[in-house]
């Protein structure tokens, strides 16, 4: 049975399309941010969904990844932290 698992898994796994669950690019539909190659899950209030969504980039606004399945502002990339510098205004993305 093992055998057969990890065949069919060695056959599976190159053609991981864009059908593959953890997979998804920009502008697809989600469930959870774990789903998006973007790791950010943004909620679509036109389609009453989400959608997978590019991470925020320098002097953009952002709020810190959620512990739940979808954002309302994605987090920033990798190497920008998600501050407000001064208290009156919302949080961006800043160098490190």
């Amino acid at each position: 049975m093992a055998t057969a698992f990890l065949l069919l898994m060695g056959v599976l796994l190159p053609y991981q399309g864009e059908f593959w669950p953890f997979n998804k690019k920009k502008f697809m539909k989600c469930s959870h941010h774990s789903e998006c190659v973007s790791d950010c899950c943004l909620m679509d209030l036109n389609n009453r969904g989400a959608l997978c969504a590019p991470k925020a980039r320098v002097a953009r606004l952002c709020l810190p990844q959620t512990k739940g399945s979808i954002n309302i502002i994605c987090p920033c990339q990798w190497g920008l932290k998600c501050i407000s510098k001064d208290p009156t205004c919302s949080r961006r993305c800043h160098l490190i």
